[in-house]
């Protein structure tokens, strides 16, 4: 496996002129209110330490207060840290140089915020061009490459307009277009889209995963939305009080809520919309049998000796070659029937299309085609009003 993009060890911040008293309060277990209580000073961010894999989009989350905008600004040193390393590709950036440090921000970080930020006496092609600009990339050039970034994100017919002629989601894909056009490495995402109604938000999010499945670039994105993290992050840390609680893939956060203040965030979603065919299906409901030309009715019959209606015939690899029902016990050389698999990752609608088509159950492959489990109607069922509950 690769070494991971971003490497975040036992990172703390606390704003106050005596920073160490605090980092010994928190040491010995209290907590940030009682550490402001007894000395004055804040607590930011306490012992995080974390991973960002390379190409994957990584959302901190967590309510305000909770960390998650000091913790970015820790990352890219807007803000000076207490303690703790930040390695970006291997390089310490709790202790480069300034000069480096500006360096790297202006060629390997991009940053995107709530506010647009952008300048409204420039065009549309300006502003998308300005991080070149501040680089010394000469105007042909700058122009040429953000004019490409603004025909991915949509905006090319609108590159001589100013930014108060665009509507407020066709401004925040300038502010995208301007982070892109540098080509960072890494991307800075700070509450990107939630000044956003709904439907551009949505919509924002839909042009930043087609951009992602083109770009793989590694994504730090900052979101107070569950439902938008769950969306669009390949995992998801959930911070509170200046520390992670918790970090994993959208599907293990719903699937095992480290506690009340995680699960809190579920109130009120309908977290089945997030279920997977991995999620849904059983390792033991169907009967499995080796693929062989001895295959005969009473091979069947031995294979279904208890309810079973049907089992998977596989060969030496695992693979599914077909299915065999109760009905071909009464014949001499019972017939195999071809099977359709399933993807381990096939989003929940998928599945329920597929099942609900479906006479026998559902086989579950994974990436490389190997059998993992089975689906059919009546647990996806049970799965679905377990995970619905009071969101129905």
């Amino acid at each position: 496996m690769n070494s991971p993009k971003v490497v975040v060890e036992g990172l703390c911040k606390v704003f106050g002129t005596s920073p160490k008293q605090a980092i010994d309060m928190l040491a010995g277990g209290a907590t940030k209110e009682e550490v402001f209580a007894r000395t004055g000073q804040i607590v930011g961010v306490h012992n995080v330490s974390f991973d960002v894999q390379e190409g994957e989009i990584f959302v901190l989350m967590g309510l305000s207060g909770s960390g998650k905008s000091t913790l970015i600004r820790l990352i890219n040193r807007l803000v000076e840290p207490t303690a703790g390393k930040i390695l970006i590709d291997g390089r310490d950036v709790a202790g480069v140089p300034r000069k480096e440090l500006i360096a790297l921000r202006r060629k390997d970080m991009s940053m995107v915020f709530q506010s647009f930020a952008l300048m409204p006496q420039r065009s549309v092609l300006s502003n998308a061009a300005f991080g070149l600009e501040v680089a010394g990339v000469g105007r042909k050039e700058r122009e040429r490459q953000a004019m490409a970034v603004l025909e991915q994100v949509g905006l090319a017919p609108f590159a001589q307009k100013l930014p108060a002629q665009l509507s407020g989601g066709m401004q925040q894909r300038v502010g995208l277009a301007r982070a892109l056009a540098v080509n960072p490495s890494l991307m800075i995402m700070d509450e990107a889209f939630s000044a956003l109604d709904p439907l551009k938000r949505k919509e924002m999010q839909n042009v930043l995963l087609d951009l992602q499945r083109e770009q793989q670039r590694t994504i730090l994105f900052v979101s107070h939305d569950l439902e938008e993290a769950m969306r669009i992050g390949t995992r998801i840390a959930i911070m509170e009080g200046g520390r992670v609680v918790q970090i994993g893939t959208p599907q293990e956060i719903i699937k095992n809520p480290a506690d009340d203040y995680v699960r809190a965030f579920f109130d009120g979603i309908d977290t089945s919309r997030y279920l997977t065919a991995g999620d849904l299906m059983q390792t033991d409901a169907v009967p499995l049998m080796n693929h062989s030309p001895q295959i005969d009715a009473s091979s069947v019959a031995a294979t279904l000796n208890g309810s079973a209606e049907y089992a998977f015939v596989m060969d030496s690899e695992r693979r599914i070659r077909g299915v065999v029902g109760r009905d071909a016990m009464g014949s001499a050389s019972p017939h195999i029937t071809p099977v359709e698999a399933i993807r381990y990752s096939t989003p929940l609608d998928d599945v329920v299309t597929r099942v609900t088509e479906s006479r026998a159950p559902l086989a579950v492959v994974d990436a490389d085609g190997a059998y993992c489990g089975s689906i059919n109607k009546a647990h996806v069922l049970k799965v679905l009003t377990r995970h619905r509950g009071s969101h129905v």
